[in-house]
């Protein structure tokens, strides 16, 4: 090592007395970094000159590029200083999330207001209130989580970057947030009819212990799956005043395994960390059968929301966005790359498309029913 050093030094004279790159020494230099690399030692480069250490194994590492941290600047950071920990802390700055949530409620509000025939303003006023609570309650659910999950993660590459986790703000400063959030979404549930208030209120149990399962079972994404739908059923009763369980059943299933499919292929992005801090995921139940395990999960929520669309007499348009959700789960499965976070990523955020042109079937199919009156 010492004489590379040696050799090093010397290239560096001579580069800078405007000898040739291509002198005994450097040449050299090259060949023996190239060795070193390739046996994985520690090798030498050079960065505006400076001689500094590095690992080849720490730069495999890197080749990927990671997701989306709070270390890196988004819009939020153009903020005053003292509401960036909260917004942060809502997941506001990756609305991929909230589009999860807010999807199955627009495929009941859709499918309802097409079985009931109801005016545009109906299906419009719904769609509208129901966006406005999926923010503001996916915002809540990211508050529980992390609180929860605090110390678990300081362990995890992806998360420590959290508001809760680098100490920005406190457990306390969080609960009287939530609490703040959880009167919003209040405000948003009394707009509805008293069955479906009841109906949301019931949702609250299965958010509240989402954060826990991870801990006890490996299925923590079916219990995500059951909050995260849960606007299948409430969209459906806050348009109709009731709930056609015959068609909102299969439609919630249907979403509980699109959940799976996209939350699994979530969890593969942590997978290491999970097993060092002892948490349990699908990622890490499927391993190295996650593809044709998420393909099939992927083939029965298509299954069951085409099933929940005949049982509601829906017409072509309808199947043509299933088809156009079906093309694009195929190429999240197909493309996605489970060992490389920045596939993960990218496999998981291409999911919510699948969910928005099933909605843009129901759409379609609605808007050509309501021209033929």
């Amino acid at each position: 090592m010492s004489a590379l050093f040696t050799r090093r030094f010397t290239c560096l004279v001579e580069k800078s007395l405007g000898k040739s790159l291509h002198s005994p020494h450097c040449t050299q230099l090259s060949l023996s970094r190239r060795r070193l690399a390739l046996t994985g030692r520690i090798v030498l480069e050079t960065s505006r000159g400076a001689v500094r250490f590095t690992s080849s194994s720490s730069t495999t590492a890197t080749t990927a590029s990671p997701v989306p941290s709070v270390s890196q600047k988004t819009w939020v950071d153009h903020l005053p200083a003292k509401f960036r920990p909260y917004l942060y802390l809502t997941r506001i700055d990756k609305p991929i999330g909230t589009l999860l949530l807010f999807y199955p409620c627009t495929w009941s509000i859709t499918m309802a207001s097409y079985a009931l025939q109801l005016p545009y303003t109906v299906p419009l006023t719904y769609i509208s209130l129901f966006g406005i609570g999926a923010i503001v309650m996916r915002g809540a659910g990211c508050t529980i989580n992390d609180m929860w999950d605090k110390n678990l993660d300081k362990s995890v590459e992806r998360t420590k970057e959290r508001p809760l986790a680098r100490g920005d703000i406190t457990q306390n400063q969080a609960l009287v947030f939530l609490g703040a959030q959880l009167t919003a979404g209040l405000g948003v549930l009394m707009q509805l009819n008293w069955y479906s208030i009841l109906l949301g209120a019931c949702s609250l149990s299965v958010v509240t212990v989402y954060p826990l399962m991870k801990r006890i079972t490996y299925w923590p994404q079916a219990v995500l799956g059951l909050a995260f739908n849960w606007g299948a059923m409430l969209g459906w009763s806050a348009v109709a005043g009731t709930v056609d369980w015959n068609v909102a059943v299969p439609l919630y299933a249907g979403g509980v395994c699109w959940t799976l499919v996209y939350d699994s292929i979530y969890a593969h992005q942590d997978k290491r960390d999970d097993v060092n801090v002892g948490i349990r995921s699908t990622a890490l139940l499927f391993g190295p059968q996650s593809r044709p395990i998420i393909g099939g999960l992927s083939l029965s929520t298509l299954s069951l929301i085409s099933y929940a669309g005949y049982l509601n007499h829906q017409g072509e348009p309808f199947y043509l966005g299933i088809g156009l959700a079906a093309l694009q789960l195929a190429r999240v499965v197909y493309r996605t790359d489970f060992d490389s976070r920045a596939s993960c990523w990218k496999g998981f955020v291409g999911c919510g498309w699948s969910g928005f042109w099933i909605w843009m079937g129901a759409l379609a199919d609605y808007t050509l029913m309501m021209s033929s009156i």
